[in-house]
């Protein structure tokens, strides 16, 4: 049978039903080409809705096509952020070096993208609400792949059976527990822990970031306009991941204010603005390497997969690439053989934006004093030089294959 023949034959089927569990980047995304190439599309989430706000986002290199061809990179562009300064502290919260940002992620002025983490989430989901089933308040309870299709049972009671079921629900993906196991197996921790938070913008701070650093230790505090809000950034070394405190907000909370305790700078007011906070994000500093991402009828996409860390800048952009190349796959070819193709497909350019990790980007957070007087050297050196207009080769390494629609 020809290839023709094969994408006949899979195309005058009855729609192939696809279950998302995860509704924030690479969710929406997946659902978007999914959907225009033919496939039935339930997205199931456990938040009662898209979550907006949030920190920000860098949509970067390749991922720009993946927004722009789904129609939606004009309303990102309107909600660009537009980061002017990056201002380095010491201790004593002297300045050590102000930059350029992009001098230091390796992104490009005028073309790269950075953007409140629910600026995105919102225009994905405005792109796909209407043509995809949405379930709010609801999550995965049981896979069983034992038939013909995968049956789902629903924390709501509910049972389903679905074509297909892809885990897009992130660094800590219940997905990716049922099908390979416990996440310590895949989780690679880079040794530091985080946590992200607004506070009142008392500063007064417009379109800058300001950091302060110690060894082990980082503060930053982040404007994204003239608002009356920032957004307060907690970084610290820690030995092993603290599992325990991933599901405790007061455990989290009293790991940082005993990590910061004798902090000088703003640290003690960003502490306080900690404990009263109702919008802290914390997380270990982490990648999720596998081996494999799909299992018989189910997959994993974005972080759940190949969560590359903050540290690369290219979480989010991952997420929609790896979303439009998983669509893609499946397009014309059944499952096994639409997982194989995204998988070889995708591999090498997640492998080259995960090792940017140790290439500059895990520096600027130096656990030793001298290491801290060798990045401070290196800031002030990058203060002179003007921003790349270049970007970093790895964010657009990966050339997209055309959308095909269903005809």
């Amino acid at each position: 049978m020809t290839r023709t023949d094969q994408l006949r034959d899979i195309r005058s089927t009855s729609r192939r039903k696809v279950l998302i569990s995860g509704a924030s980047v690479a969710g929406p995304a997946l659902a978007f080409w999914l959907n225009r190439y033919g496939f039935a599309v339930t997205v199931v989430e456990k938040a009662s809705t898209i979550r907006d706000g949030g920190y920000p986002i860098d949509v970067r290199g390749t991922a720009l096509e993946v927004v722009r061809r789904m129609g939606i990179l004009p309303r990102l562009q309107d909600a660009h952020i537009d980061l002017r300064r990056l201002t380095f502290l010491d201790g004593d919260g002297g300045e050590v070096a102000s930059l350029n940002p992009h001098t230091v992620t390796g992104g490009v002025a005028g073309r790269d993208l950075e953007i409140r983490r629910g600026d995105l989430t919102g225009a994905l989901y405005a792109a796909v609400r209407d043509d995809v089933e949405f379930l709010f308040n609801d999550s995965i309870d049981t896979l069983d792949q034992s038939g013909h299709g995968v049956d789902v049972t629903f924390r709501g009671g509910s049972r389903r059976t679905f074509d297909m079921v892809v885990g897009a629900d992130g660094l800590h993906s219940r997905t990716r527990e049922f099908l390979f196991g416990p996440e310590e197996q895949f989780h690679r921790y880079l040794g530091y822990c985080f946590a992200v938070f607004t506070m009142r913008n008392t500063f007064r701070l417009s379109h800058e970031t300001m950091m302060w650093n110690t060894p082990g230790r980082a503060a930053a505090l982040y404007a994204v306009g003239d608002d009356d809000e920032v957004h307060a950034f907690l970084n610290f070394a820690h030995p092993e991941p603290p599992f325990g405190a991933f599901r405790n907000p007061e455990a989290q909370r009293d790991l940082v204010a005993a990590v910061f305790a004798d902090a000088g700078w703003e640290v003690p007011g960003m502490l306080a603005a900690m404990r009263d906070t109702d919008d802290l994000f914390f997380d270990a500093v982490s990648q999720i390497r596998m081996p494999r991402w799909s299992s018989g009828r189910v997959a994993l996409v974005g972080d759940a997969a190949y969560a590359p860390s903050f540290l690369t800048g290219q979480g989010s952009s991952l997420a929609l690439v790896g979303a439009y190349m998983l669509a893609a796959s499946l397009s014309d070819r059944d499952h096994a053989a639409g997982f194989a193709a995204y998988e070889h497909n995708t591999r090498e350019f997640v492998t080259v934006n995960q090792e940017q990790v140790g290439e500059g980007d895990a520096t600027l957070f130096p656990t030793t004093a001298r290491a801290l007087e060798q990045r401070n050297d290196m800031l002030r050196k990058l203060s002179t030089m003007p921003s790349s207009t270049e970007g970093r080769p790895a964010h657009s390494a990966l050339t997209l294959p055309e959308f095909m629609p269903m005809t």
